[in-house]
């Protein structure tokens, strides 16, 4: 098969990029042959003023990349067009360019910003659904919620409000895909077509395989120290905690909390940044994995996931995404989101319960082989496919 694949990336890496280059590398490993079109919010250094200027505009509608992708499929004929990000170098426009020469278009939904002009559906220390199901997304210019600039979120929900009004998402999207259940239930309740809405998770490679036996030697942190992954809470925790080691791996506006922390306790570490084989083996180390996120709308867990893989349980928050995807007694333990006395319950527990927490590692790799690892994410990517194929064979 000839796919399109199509990705912007922002200033910042990201899991959505991890999840874009291990798709593309996943299909060209099975013999596919992928086309790939991508560009850079990085790119907005090198402009000049007039085309700063120009950004809002770009972002509704980029005739630059709409053109040039049309060019890539005049010249290529992929069968398919498979969207991962559009913002905001590339715009939805470029959907536009794929239905100009009949190649169906799935996009990949790895965030909210279609309902969230911050694509975070998180304000202010609380889940935030002020801007669903509204035609234009008011509350987020009112609370300046995209880079913390009233104008900058202006243009996100004028780039929203425009593509609703073209019915762009329901007119030249054949399929959406969603890594979760509770996502898919969440773009539906926000107006998408149900039947356009396929799960499909992300995965870990390669297989990082378990990990030898032994109970490990730290609880793991590993995230944006940020206040909706739960660093705060976290932190607030071990202060009931102090003969538990725990390792933090991350950068963020909390950066600061967790080095005064470090200093106040010898059992927190902070771990300077390391290659992803490096990180693999931090992760293998540790009795568990902690994922204390607050943000209720959390796309998809790759640290987790990668947990998982290597026979690691986790302690994730009883909410959204982390509930789905750890289940409490099967791959870790479920903790109440922002209460670090339950959390320091539940770590003080599974600390003195090596041997039930080996179990459910040994668990933690089941779930993984069957939802997570490359193989069968290949056949759920290639049964998409067949449907959204076969639905524009079917006109």
């Amino acid at each position: 098969m000839k796919i399109l694949a199509v990705h912007n990336y922002y200033q910042l890496p990201g899991g959505e990029d991890t999840a874009y280059e291990r798709e593309v590398a996943l299909l060209r490993q099975h013999g596919h042959q992928v086309i790939t079109y991508e560009r850079s919010n990085q790119e907005v250094q090198q402009m000049g003023l007039l085309a700063k200027a120009g950004i809002p505009a770009r972002m509704t509608w980029s005739v630059q990349a709409a053109r040039q992708i049309r060019e890539i499929v005049q010249q290529e004929r992929p069968q398919l067009a498979h969207f991962h990000n559009t913002h905001f170098m590339i715009s939805p426009a470029a959907y536009y360019a794929c239905a100009a020469e009949g190649v169906p278009v799935v996009q990949s939904l790895d965030n909210p910003r279609l309902i969230c002009p911050a694509a975070s559906l998180y304000r202010q220390g609380r889940v935030c659904q002020d801007c669903m199901n509204k035609t234009l997304a008011w509350p987020g210019i009112l609370h300046a919620c995209y880079r913390d600039s009233r104008s900058q979120t202006a243009a996100v929900a004028t780039m929203l409000t425009s593509h609703k009004l073209l019915k762009t998402w329901k007119r030249r999207v054949a399929a959406f895909f969603v890594a979760t259940q509770f996502y898919r239930d969440m773009f539906i309740e926000a107006g998408l077509a149900a039947d356009k809405l396929l799960i499909k998770p992300h995965f870990v490679s390669p297989d990082p395989q378990i990990r030898s036996p032994g109970q490990g030697d730290y609880a793991l942190f590993i995230g944006r120290l940020d206040p909706e992954k739960g660093i705060a809470t976290l932190l607030r925790a071990w202060e009931h905690l102090p003969e538990i080691p725990l390792s933090v791996r991350g950068s963020g506006p909390l950066l600061p909390q967790v080095q005064l922390a470090a200093a106040d306790n010898p059992n927190i570490q902070l771990v300077e940044r390391l290659s992803e084989a490096e990180l693999i083996e931090l992760i293998k180390g540790a009795r568990f994995l902690v994922w204390p996120s607050e943000g209720f709308y959390e796309t998809f867990g790759f640290v987790a996931a990668e947990a998982l893989a290597c026979g690691v349980p986790v302690l994730a928050s009883s909410h959204g995404v982390m509930a789905e995807m750890i289940q409490d007694g099967v791959n870790g333990l479920h903790v109440q989101p922002g209460n670090a006395k339950d959390l320091a319950n539940k770590v003080r527990w599974a600390w003195e319960n090596p041997a039930h927490m080996a179990t459910l590692g040994l668990k933690a790799r089941r779930v993984y082989e069957e939802r997570y690892a490359p193989d069968k994410n290949y056949e759920l990517l290639m049964e998409a496919y067949a449907t959204v194929l076969a639905k524009s064979s079917a006109g």
